[in-house]
């Protein structure tokens, strides 16, 4: 990014951080996470190598990176949640460690992340396979779905993970 671009950005930063952070603090209600939120919302501006002359609504471009972000939020919020919750079922003596539970979620966050978009029953079958080590048989009968159709969603699952990982 030249001199010229990085001018730019601080202008659309300085112009539009203010009314960004109190529209997402609205929303979240908490200081911390808004904060973080706005600065992720102009990072990613960032990384997008967005030109800000060329966008025609800021308010409209910046609330809508982050709605996004929000939902991202929330949905590895509830994914923590449900693995802990999982996790509080454990004998104690098989429960993982305090550390090992960080790695598993930090695991299971960049998992969501890479099956994104995909549809909920292609990511419960990948997910029922992966990590509760069910057979296609078991899956496709939980699922209520044929053999055939769990095996096409694995396949899909697998490509979703291999072009994210390519992405990065």
């Amino acid at each position: 990014m030249d001199n010229t671009s990085t001018r730019k950005l601080g202008f659309f930063f300085s112009d539009h951080h203010r009314w960004l952070l109190q529209h997402v603090h609205k929303r979240l209600r908490n200081r911390a996470d808004a904060e973080d939120t706005a600065a992720e919302a102009f990072c990613q501006m960032l990384n997008a190598r967005v030109d800000p002359d060329g966008i025609q609504q800021p308010r409209a471009y910046l609330s809508t990176i982050a709605r996004r972000l929000i939902f991202d939020r929330h949905r590895r919020r509830q994914l923590e949640q449900a693995y802990l919750e999982r996790l509080a079922l454990l004998p104690e003596q098989v429960a993982p460690s305090a550390e090992e539970q960080l790695l598993l979620i930090e695991a299971l966050l960049t998992l969501d992340q890479m099956l994104d978009g995909l549809p909920a029953v292609v990511k419960a079958a990948f997910l029922y396979s992966q990590l509760d080590g069910m057979s296609y048989v078991d899956i496709a009968a939980r699922l209520s779905l044929s053999e055939r159709t769990v095996s096409r969603y694995m396949k899909q699952a697998l490509r979703q993970c291999y072009l994210s990982q390519s992405q990065s």
